[in-house]
């Protein structure tokens, strides 16, 4: 994952932050060849807090929509990035986003999360108050449905990618 990383967020400008020319570069030296309609929609996509730069776990995020958005026989796998811890971990991703959608419409609800919780451990109930707080966690634009992309910037929060200090990018931002 550092070497990686460093592949990208080394930039040009030295800012912490990728724009769009600086993806576009760190695109070609990962070798994956996307349309300029393709770049922008993995910018828009990522760039949560609408600073109009990429930040580390954004980036992890873009990486993720790329490994998911390939064709089994594209030539622009994850696997040209050689990283299958990531692909692994991106795989487990969304397995559970996957077991959490209990009613399949790619997002998740409080009703979802908290059927699937009690429904892997049926002895263990999960308490209330530990569902509520996991799905307000998740549930960034506060809108009562966690999209993929929420899921995915949480779980990040969860498991403590090292961003540098930096807050999380829709928490840090003023909307």
């Amino acid at each position: 994952m550092q070497d990686l990383s460093m592949t990208c967020m080394s930039n040009e400008d030295s800012n912490g932050t990728i724009d769009r020319e600086e993806l576009k570069k760190c695109l070609q030296k990962l070798q994956l060849h996307l349309t300029a309609e393709e770049i922008e929609d993995l910018f828009h996509s990522c760039d949560m807090d609408g600073s109009e730069g990429i930040q580390f776990n954004e980036f992890i995020v873009l990486l993720c929509l790329i490994y998911l958005l390939k064709e089994p026989s594209s030539s622009h796998t994850i696997s040209k990035i050689n990283s299958p811890q990531l692909e692994a971990t991106f795989d487990t991703v969304v397995e559970v986003f996957s077991f959490l959608d209990k009613n399949g419409d790619g997002k998740l609800n409080k009703t979802d999360v908290v059927k699937a919780l009690n429904e892997a451990s049926p002895l263990e109930k999960s308490p209330a108050r530990v569902t509520r707080t996991r799905f307000k966690e998740m549930d960034w634009d506060k809108n009562g449905k966690v999209t993929f992309r929420e899921f995915l910037f949480a779980f990040i929060d969860w498991v403590g990618i090292d961003t540098d200090g930096e807050m999380s990018p829709v928490r840090s931002s003023s909307k």
